[in-house]
């Protein structure tokens, strides 16, 4: 019942905040976005999808500006979309693989404490509750009861000292998937004209096609974090046209060199 009133008085509050204007208001109060990007899956997922788009797109675009022929133009695509997949999710895995495993590190230590010096730690877990505003006596009392099971005096202490949740520790191999597929995924978008068509038309539609996208995850991005939707858009692509142009350019140049 206690869990149901605490509901009932979030829900009250966020109506109140939502009729009185509160810029979070509806659709904005997502503590579920925060939740899924807490294992790095979310993270890597995005970042991985504008990396591919903005780097393929770039490549694509260097290469094309220098002259090359259209299977060129797809062999470097294809290249880069590979290259650039197996890096992000190579990366991805073993930064979250070395961040999981001194997170378990700190958790091991923590865990063998509270076997060889539970006085110590019961002392800690009161400091920290009183921290909290907690009555001495209670939170000497809450850290006694806490103590009498290691496991959930450790669950405890990690979040409470350590600041980690143990349940959410990262996942490697999730954040290595999320990277792989979405930067194969935004690489794509530029490299697909070419796959269809040849030419002026492909270098068009790589272009419009490459913009469209970079808008769509800017103003995406955007809506994960209550910003602007239009700013987040027109940010996004003009990072990704900034850089698409700088190797046109110079892709150009080089062509013009080399001829």
């Amino acid at each position: 019942m206690a869990a149901v009133r605490a509901d009932e008085r979030r829900s009250d509050r966020i109506r109140e905040a939502v009729l009185s204007g509160h810029p979070f208001g509806p659709g904005r109060l997502r503590e579920r976005w925060h939740l899924g990007g807490r294992s790095g899956s979310l993270r890597a997922a995005i970042f991985g999808l504008s990396d591919g788009l903005v780097s393929n797109l770039a490549l694509i675009l260097g290469v094309a500006g220098s002259g090359a022929e259209s299977n060129t133009i797809v062999i470097a695509g294809i290249a880069g979309l590979l290259a650039g997949a197996l890096s992000m999710g190579a990366g991805e895995y073993l930064s979250m693989r070395v961040q999981r495993e001194v997170f378990e590190h700190a958790l091991e230590v923590e865990s063998m404490e509270i076997d060889l010096l539970p006085d110590d730690e019961l002392r800690e877990l009161t400091d920290i509750f009183a921290a909290k505003g907690v009555p001495r006596p209670l939170a000497s009392e809450a850290a006694a009861s806490l103590m009498e099971t290691p496991e959930r005096a450790l669950d405890i202490h990690a979040r409470e000292e350590l600041g980690l949740d143990p349940d959410e520790l990262g996942a490697p191999w999730g954040a290595a998937f999320s990277s792989f597929a979405t930067f194969s995924a935004g690489a794509i978008v530029p490299l697909m004209p070419y796959l269809l068509v040849r030419g002026d038309v492909a270098f068009a539609l790589a272009l419009t096609a490459g913009g469209l996208s970079l808008a769509v995850v800017g103003g995406f991005m955007a809506h994960l974090t209550s910003r602007s939707i239009a700013r987040g858009a027109v940010r996004m692509l003009a990072i990704g046209l900034t850089a698409a142009g700088v190797t046109f350019v110079i892709g150009k140049l080089f062509g013009v060199a080399l001829a």
